[in-house]
């Protein structure tokens, strides 16, 4: 078949375009080679990381409460008066019976003077009569008579000694006295609180816990507290009671525990951390909590692999002798840097965990990870799986099963 003249010289011009075409997308493609390569590399970033380690853990149930007084109360006057004395000072410790205010009580002793003569009058009466009708001079209506007005006598002045008695306010019991309000020389009405005291040693705890917890709970256990206003210390105690009814709104039940405090430093009124330990110490792989990142898909943490394990990974290799070599590698770093210069280089994969109970700035893995693997606890914010890193365990965040805040 015979090409035309105008078949060719089209057949030329098509092939002419292609060969253009594809010398445009050759250097297009070679241009953006160029550039991808043009890209700088991101570079390592620090961090900080901590072995996961298997600790002991004691199971405890923890619960918020209120220290009170074992016996404690506002004292006030029955009677209303003038304060004619003050008998103690603001925090002095008194014991029972001790006399703290005395209120003007003139006017009452003459009362009770006039009554206790009046009551010996009525008894020398009665005596005479008595003499009398032995002789047969008065009728015995006249000796029942005067028996019955020397009782009544006698029941005055054993009222008017109680209105004198109340005109000392005494400490009904031992214990400390607060701030005194009284002054000699104000008039107090009746019922008006004069000076709070409570007993402080011991000192008792109360505290909710939820009715589910209740099979791990006796009378004699022992509970440790500890509150914010003396937070180096831990306070000893047992629990004396446990409420028989559970609270039909919360379904927590009352429970209560009585603490030893010789050296007066808790007080009624104080909010209080109570733990209770219950069954045998467990082991429990352990993190500081700063190493948990949060998201809204579950807690994750950044473990630290050699990079050329997470190549091998990705490849279909099995990571886990890699893993091991890092965690030993990462170990020897604790001092210094690891991951740059001639080292191997480092990356950082992102693994979601399921956490525990937590402890001062520790906290459990229940899931999710292995005893000796590297973890990142501080510089978190820059990571994602894959990105090299340098470790530097310098400084290192806060791991203490019991912290104790540090005073200036």
């Amino acid at each position: 078949m015979k090409i035309s003249k105008t078949t060719r010289r089209m057949l030329i011009m098509l092939g002419a375009m292609v060969l253009l075409v594809a010398a445009l997308a050759l250097g297009k493609a070679l241009e953006i080679r160029r550039l991808i390569a043009a890209i700088p590399k991101p570079q390592p970033q620090t961090v900080s990381t901590i072995e996961a380690r298997r600790l002991p853990w004691q199971p405890q149930l923890r619960a918020v409460g209120t220290l009170t007084a074992v016996r404690g109360a506002d004292l006030a006057s029955e009677v209303a008066g003038l304060v004619r004395s003050v008998h103690f000072r603001s925090g002095q410790d008194v014991r029972a019976g001790a006399l703290l205010v005395q209120l003007n009580a003139d006017a009452d002793v003459a009362q009770l003077r006039a009554l206790e003569a009046a009551a010996r009058q009525a008894a020398t009466a009665l005596e005479r009569d008595r003499a009398q009708l032995a002789v047969q001079a008065v009728s015995q209506a006249q000796v029942d008579a005067g028996k019955d007005s020397l009782d009544a006598a006698r029941a005055q002045v054993a009222q008017q000694a109680a209105m004198v008695a109340k005109k000392s306010i005494r400490a009904p019991f031992a214990g400390r006295l607060g701030i005194a309000s009284p002054q000699p020389g104000q008039y107090v009405n009746a019922g008006a609180t004069l000076v709070t005291l409570q007993t402080l040693d011991p000192i008792r705890a109360e505290f909710m816990l939820p009715q589910q917890q209740l099979a791990g709970l006796a009378v004699g256990q022992t509970v440790t507290l500890a509150v914010d206003a003396h937070a180096q210390h831990d306070y000893k105690g047992r629990i004396t009671a446990i409420n028989p009814k559970v609270d039909a709104a919360t379904r927590n039940v009352l429970v209560e525990a009585t603490v030893a405090n010789p050296e007066r430093r808790l007080l009624p009124g104080m909010f209080a951390e109570v733990r209770i330990d219950v069954g045998a110490t467990e082991q429990r792989l352990t993190l500081p909590q700063a190493a948990i990142t949060y998201n809204p898909y579950g807690s994750t943490v950044f473990v630290v692999e050699r990079a050329s394990a997470q190549a091998g990974a990705a490849a279909g290799s099995a990571p886990a002798a890699s893993v091991a070599s890092v965690a030993s590698g990462a170990s020897t770093a604790s001092s210094g840097l690891v991951g740059g210069g001639s080292a191997e280089a480092l990356a950082v994969r992102q693994v979601f965990v399921e956490t525990g109970p937590t402890r001062g700035d520790q906290i459990a893995i229940v899931k999710g990870l292995e005893a000796g693997q590297q973890v990142v606890t501080s510089g978190q914010i820059k990571l994602k799986s894959g990105t090299p890193v340098v470790v530097d365990n310098r400084v290192q965040p806060a791991d203490a099963a019991h912290p104790t805040p540090q005073e200036n």
